[in-house]
């Protein structure tokens, strides 16, 4: 009988930047109405409870932003784009979706979008691997660890890394199933908001990615709001 491979953890970062130092506060709870900064190339994790609303604005127009939703009480629990696709018939929300969890059960609400409604829910997050297979020798910021990073700066973990809602991302699939890779058309100043329908933690990462043409090979901030109850 052969022993099971041994995989690595897929929870563990496989390098560090400033994610892990720079939480928005030590739990991940938000000071409401304050203005946040999801720095360039790394991520941001913040805690909702149930009914606030998030508000991702795309600052400089030219910034893909990677975002997760993990349920507060089964972490295992999350925003599953494969399930979202099938929940709205579509490959790209719109304002008024839903959007639902692995176990197709609703956990944000994409409750306005000033930008053109383009975003991405078909690319996996940027990791170490695909920098590598871009050429990059070195280690290279990338969403999946920003991902890790950011949980982990506020004392919470995953062993998985979901396919991100991708916002902003410019992924046109063409007639004959092609995709390529595109700038955003977002303006300076887009914003989505999305609301929490359960108490959740919700990851950003103003994505790396310098080498194709999503961020117009210049990763820039991206700024976040959680808004006062209405």
């Amino acid at each position: 009988m052969h022993a099971a491979p041994s995989f690595p953890d897929n929870g563990r970062p496989e390098g560090r930047n400033a994610t892990l130092d720079a939480p928005i506060s030590g739990d991940g709870w938000p000071a409401v109405g304050h203005l946040y900064t999801v720095p360039a190339r790394q991520g941001r994790a913040v805690r909702l409870r149930a009914g606030q609303t998030i508000r991702i604005i795309n600052t400089h127009g030219t910034q893909v932003c990677d975002t997760w939703a993990f349920n507060s009480e089964q972490p295992n629990e999350f925003m599953s784009m494969e399930h979202v696709r099938a929940w709205i018939d579509r490959t790209i929300p719109r304002a008024g979706d839903v959007l639902v969890t692995n176990r197709r059960k609703p956990i944000l609400t994409l409750v306005a979008d000033t930008s053109p409604g383009i975003h991405d829910t078909l690319i996996a997050p940027c990791d170490l691997d695909r920098y590598r297979t871009l050429g990059v020798a070195v280690y290279h910021d990338n969403c999946a660890d920003n991902l890790r990073m950011a949980l982990a700066a506020i004392g919470l973990r995953t062993g998985e890394v979901p396919c991100a809602l991708n916002l902003w991302m410019n992924i046109p699939v063409g007639a004959d199933t092609g995709i390529r890779w595109l700038p955003t058309v977002a303006a300076p100043g887009d914003h989505v908001d999305l609301r929490a329908e359960i108490d959740c933690v919700v990851v950003m990462s103003a994505c790396p990615q310098d080498i194709v043409a999503i961020n117009s090979n210049a990763p820039r901030d991206v700024h976040f709001i959680v808004e006062p109850d209405r």
